[in-house]
């Protein structure tokens, strides 16, 4: 199918495409890589009448660290965290997941703002985001706002971005220096969705998880934090039994769907093996 015709914008300040997000209201779509977007267009599963491209605004672009932050623009391509000296020395957990995501046209393209604002399950950074802690800039017509990776997704395509509203930035608190980390997805062949993934940060002391922070990918309505997980390691030794019953509680926070993918059991199986992957690499990566 081809989708419906739509007119074009292409805005050169943000406060020209907020104006023009909400002149158009529900009729206009944001574009900001295109690789989710275009697809449901060319299906007719969205059918906008206005399409806003935003890859005009260099104002959302860039890497860079401030107040003890790593702060993103929402328009940096996956290939520019891939190849980011700051996100390989002070992040690497980002360089590691984004390398994972689809094949290199994609990652020419394809956003890490556009990634987080789709809201898909099935896209990678949402888990990395909630490992690392972060928050996004949300801008609007009054002002911006500032909302956390963990409260932001709420549902299968469904966020906390209002309408009206870009997301602007990610910002994300520079992990400590010893800090580890991983994501370790299973997928059936490059390029294609995680069947079921795990991102984990986790520091040590003194032969014990003084910190850690584990995230789902693919295996429930939207990426979830395995609480119950984290809360069991802390102050524990990662030893085989403790492995075991993280990746047991991990297990029990999933909610898959039966796929081309594989069935219920089998995703909630691997999501409890991702995890025990994760924790595994990344303590291996800790300083102790």
């Amino acid at each position: 199918m081809i989708p419906r015709p739509f007119e074009y914008h292409a805005p050169k300040t943000l406060p020209e495409a907020i104006a023009l997000l909400n002149e158009y209201g529900a009729e206009a779509k944001v574009l900001a890589g295109g690789h989710s977007l275009l697809p449901m267009m060319k299906l007719r599963f969205a059918e906008p009448a206005h399409l806003i491209d935003l890859g005009k605004l260099a104002e959302l672009k860039g890497i860079r660290e401030a107040g003890g932050e790593i702060r993103i623009g929402a328009m940096t391509t996956e290939n520019e965290l891939i190849w980011s000296e700051l996100l390989q020395t002070h992040c690497p957990l980002i360089v590691e997941g984004a390398r994972q995501i689809s094949d290199p046209q994609v990652r020419y393209r394809g956003t890490l703002g556009g990634d987080l604002s789709h809201g898909d399950p099935g896209n990678d950074h949402p888990a990395l985001m909630m490992a690392l802690d972060a928050s996004f800039v949300l801008m609007g017509e009054h002002g911006e706002r500032i909302v956390s990776a963990d409260d932001f997704f709420l549902g299968t395509y469904a966020t906390l971005l209002e309408p009206g509203e870009i997301m602007t930035e990610i910002r994300i608190p520079t992990p400590a220096a010893g800090t580890g980390s991983c994501y370790a997805k299973l997928k059936r062949k490059t390029g294609d969705f995680a069947t079921a993934a795990a991102a984990v940060t986790l520091r040590t002391s003194a032969g014990t998880l003084s910190a850690v922070r584990i995230a789902l990918t693919n295996v429930a309505d939207t990426a979830l934090r395995a609480r119950d997980a984290e809360q069991y390691l802390q102050g524990k030794p990662l030893d085989e039994p403790a492995l075991a019953e993280a990746a047991r509680l991990a297990m029990a926070a999933c909610a898959p769907v039966a796929d081309l993918r594989g069935d219920i059991d089998y995703k909630t199986a691997m999501a409890g093996e991702m995890t025990r992957r994760a924790l595994t690499t990344a303590y291996a990566r800790a300083a102790h």
